[in-house]
């Protein structure tokens, strides 16, 4: 038994549904325990997370979870059960892999925030595409309380807000609220939470509706082009866009605004 379990949860520990058409959620389900990224979590994330990615018929995941807390980061008393260095690297790598696997894959990830999100947790709302968020929850990188600098999850929060943002987030440890949150650009949406599925689910069901190829190219050139040179940039994006315009969605998609119609999508 690990030693951040007083008992053998049964349950799944991550929820797989279908939304709507071309819509998975992925929920993390250990409420009890604020539902860390555990060896377990991580594990059984990464084997979703791969599924999905390689199902050319879902356009949108949404990652989830149950209880009051989001996600309250990696579980800190597995990782003081192991004091190994080589422990250590493994578990921040196959987290890493799992972020970074969210980042590649062709799917728009969006992040529904019910609660807390800290450490890890927080990061993972980071790294993900879109967010939306409950106005109660709060939002911190406060490894640095426990004399651990958040490393990792500063790699996604400094690429989503701005950079002294981040820093401070990461040196005082403290909490920002759903409003601060948005104020930064850490989170698209705030709303009540008996408007949050509502919201997340339009908003999934809204890009759903859009072409597969433009949405997979385009989140592709998205993250490729941020860290290019300016002319870089642009020269990659105008390839991107030429390649586009061939697509057959797109030939349809320009026709169908031409004659003034709905596109008949592929």
């Amino acid at each position: 038994m690990k030693a951040s379990s007083a008992f053998q949860d049964t349950s799944p520990i991550v929820i797989k549904e279908t939304r709507a058409p071309g819509v998975m959620m992925l929920t993390l389900n250990r409420p009890d325990q604020y539902n860390p990224l555990s060896e377990q979590m991580l594990s059984s994330l990464q084997a979703e997370i791969d599924e999905v990615s390689a199902n050319n018929e879902i356009k949108v995941l949404i990652i989830a979870a149950t209880g009051k807390a989001f996600c309250a980061g990696h579980d800190l008393k597995e990782m003081r059960a192991t004091p190994d260095q080589l422990y250590y690297e493994d578990l921040f790598s196959r987290c890493s892999q799992m972020m970074l696997t969210l980042a590649r894959m062709p799917q728009i990830v969006v992040a529904r925030v019910q609660g807390m999100a800290t450490a890890a947790g927080c990061q993972l709302v980071a790294n993900a595409d879109l967010a939306v968020t409950v106005d109660t929850a709060r939002f911190a990188v406060s490894g640095i309380n426990l004399g651990l600098f958040c490393s990792t999850p500063s790699v996604p929060l400094s690429r989503a807000i701005s950079r002294k943002r981040a820093f401070e987030m990461l040196t005082t440890g403290g909490f920002i609220d759903a409003h601060t949150a948005h104020e930064y650009g850490l989170v698209n949406d705030v709303v009540p939470a008996d408007k949050l599925d509502e919201t997340v689910d339009a908003l999934a069901q809204n890009i759903a509706s859009k072409p597969a190829d433009a949405l997979r190219t385009g989140k592709a050139l998205f993250y490729r082009q941020l860290n290019m040179p300016l002319a870089e940039a642009y020269q990659a994006a105008g390839q991107v866009m030429a390649d586009n315009m061939l697509f057959r969605d797109t030939q349809e998609g320009v026709d169908a605004f031409i004659e003034k119609r709905d596109p008949n999508w592929n």
